[in-house]
Formats: C-alpha cells, sequence, structure tokens
C-alpha cells in the first residue's frame, strides 16, 4: 500500500494505472488550467522523459537523517538536481532544484516492505522546474520585439 499526503492510499495495482512513480507521486487536487504536470494526461513513458530531459545528471535522493529503525522506519529525504534540461515548455535554468519531505515504510518480519507513506509539497518541485522562461511564447515575444521579424512569429 502506497500513501502520499494527503492523498488516499492505493495499492501496487492502481499504481500501475496512474502511470508508475512519477505520476503517482505528482497527483494533486488543482484544477486542469493550474496543473504544470498533469499526471491525468502523462503515460510512464513521457513522465519519465519530462525528468529526466529537465535533470540530465540524475535527480538524487538523499536520506538526511533515520528517526526509527524496523519495523516502521521514518526517514527526512531531499530530492534533488540541477535543472540543466526543458520542462513542459519551460527552459533550463541551471539551478538547483529541491525538495524535502518525511517517508515511512513498514516491513514485516522478513523485511519485506508492506506499507509506504511520503509527506512531501509536491510544490517544491514544479515551482522549481517552472521558474525558466516559458518556451512556448518566448519565440513570439521575442519576433514582435525585434523590428526585422515583426509579424514573423
Amino acid at each position: 500500500m502506497h500513501k502520499h499526503a494527503g492523498r488516499k492510499p492505493i495499492n501496487l495495482e492502481e499504481k500501475r494505472k496512474l502511470g508508475g512513480g512519477y505520476n503517482s507521486f505528482m497527483q494533486t487536487s488543482l484544477p486542469e488550467k493550474l496543473r504544470g504536470f498533469n499526471p491525468a494526461e502523462e503515460t510512464v513513458d513521457s513522465a519519465h522523459v519530462a525528468f529526466t530531459s529537465a535533470f540530465p545528471r540524475g535527480f538524487a535522493l538523499e536520506v538526511l537523517q533515520v528517526y526509527s529503525g524496523p519495523p516502521l522506519i521514518v526517514y527526512k529525504f531531499r530530492h534533488w538536481g540541477y535543472m540543466e534540461g526543458p520542462f513542459r515548455g519551460h527552459a533550463p535554468t541551471g539551478e538547483l532544484v529541491e525538495l524535502f519531505g518525511i517517508a515511512i515504510f513498514e516491513v514485516d518480519e522478513n523485511m519485506k516492505i508492506v506499507k509506504v507513506e511520503f509527506f512531501m509539497d509536491r510544490g517544491e518541485l514544479l515551482g522549481g522546474l517552472m521558474k525558466g522562461a516559458n518556451l512556448n511564447s518566448s519565440t513570439t515575444e521575442l519576433a514582435s520585439g525585434c523590428p526585422f521579424l515583426r509579424g514573423t512569429g
């Protein structure tokens, strides 16, 4: 069973239906027009490409502190990387993008994971990814500002 801050728990089959890792983590109740990343429109492959393109050197997970051990493992983490590629129409910034969170893993007597919960603010991640200039409108804005290109974009 997997659970993400404030969301209902989901099992592995439901996680697969949502499109796997990125899509299940990025579930949101925001209106569709406000979503910088819309997991409802993404596939496993498109989400993977979006994030690996934005973070070509990777998006590391760093365990900062472990608060308790088995059978209930609780730890604080930092997920981070440098945005060196575009993300959903936003230019790369080269800046550090990071988010912090708490994870809780419950394991059974065989150390098999029974339940997982993550608590984090997805907005930290998306805010960093959407900081760059809007690539979709920048061409038009540049063309209209240039006397030689005016009326071409």
